[in-house]
C-alpha cells in the first residue's frame, strides 16, 4: 500500500481526506502541526505529502524546504485562498502540485491517485535507448542525467519533464499537454506549476533561459527541447 501523509491544523479535513484516500486503498498517517510532519517523515516516509501551508509553529513551506533535503516524495501544498498559488508558484518552492481551499475531496483524491499512478507507469527496461545530446546524456533505463560530464540528480518529476521533452526534440508542447503527459491527468488547477519545474530544471542543468541551448520557451504556447543530437 502507498503511503499518504496528510498535514492539516484542522482535524475535521484531516478526516475526511483520510476516509476518501483509504477508501481507494491508501496507508494514511496524519500531522497536525510542522514539527509532527518532519518528524513523521523521518520515521516512515510516504510516497506523497497533502501539506497545508498555514501550519502553527514550522509552516508548510519550511517544512517542504527541510523534506527537500532528505526525500523526493510528491508534494501537494494546500493553501487557503486562491491568490496565495501566485505567491508559492512565483516562489518556486518545489511542490508538485497546488490545491486551493475550500476544495473537493473527490478532486484531491484523484489528483493523489493520478501522481501516484505514475510511479507504477514509468517502469523502463534497459532497452530503452540512450538520449544523447550535445552536453546532456540521459539514460532512462537507469534515470541517471549528466550535464557537461557531471552526474545531476533531478526529481523524479523534473526527470520525467526532461525525458518527455528531449524524446521529441523541435515538439512544442504547450503546458497542457506536458501536465498530462508528465503528471499524468487532466489538469485542474494552474498551469503555472509547470513554468516552475522548467525554471528549476533549467537551474540544474546549467540551461540559461535567456540564451538557451536545451529547453527553449515558446511564447504564448509552451516549451521545446532544442539540444543537438550527439
Amino acid at each position: 500500500m502507498q503511503k499518504v501523509l496528510v498535514v492539516d491544523d484542522e482535524p475535521q479535513i484531516r478526516t475526511v481526506l483520510r476516509g476518501y484516500l483509504e477508501a481507494e486503498g491508501y496507508d494514511v498517517a496524519e500531522a497536525a502541526d510542522g514539527a509532527e510532519a518532519l518528524a513523521a517523515l523521518r520515521e516512515d516516509p510516504p510516497a506523497l505529502v497533502l501539506l497545508d501551508v498555514m501550519l502553527p509553529g514550522i509552516d508548510g513551506l519550511e517544512v517542504l524546504r527541510q523534506l527537500r533535503g532528505f526525500s523526493d516524495a510528491y508534494v501537494i501544498l494546500v493553501t487557503a485562498r486562491a491568490e496565495e498559488v501566485d505567491k508559492l508558484v512565483g516562489l518556486g518552492v518545489g511542490a508538485d502540485d497546488y490545491v486551493t481551499k475550500p476544495f473537493s475531496p473527490r478532486e484531491v483524491t484523484a489528483r493523489v491517485k493520478a501522481m501516484l499512478r505514475r510511479d507504477n507507469r514509468g517502469d523502463r527496461t534497459d532497452a530503452d535507448p540512450l538520449l544523447r545530446f550535445d552536453g546532456l546524456s540521459v539514460n532512462p533505463a537507469h534515470r541517471e542525467v549528466e550535464a557537461n560530464g557531471t552526474s545531476v540528480v533531478l526529481s523524479s518529476l523534473e526527470f520525467d519533464l526532461l525525458t518527455a521533452l528531449a524524446a521529441e526534440p523541435g515538439r512544442v508542447f504547450s503546458r497542457a499537454q506536458l501536465l498530462e503527459k508528465v503528471w499524468g491527468y487532466d489538469f485542474y488547477g494552474d498551469e503555472r506549476v509547470v513554468d516552475v519545474h522548467i525554471r528549476s530544471l533549467r537551474a540544474r542543468l546549467g540551461d540559461d533561459a535567456g540564451d538557451p541551448h536545451l529547453i527553449a520557451t515558446v511564447r504564448g504556447v509552451g516549451y521545446k527541447f532544442v539540444g543537438r543530437p550527439r
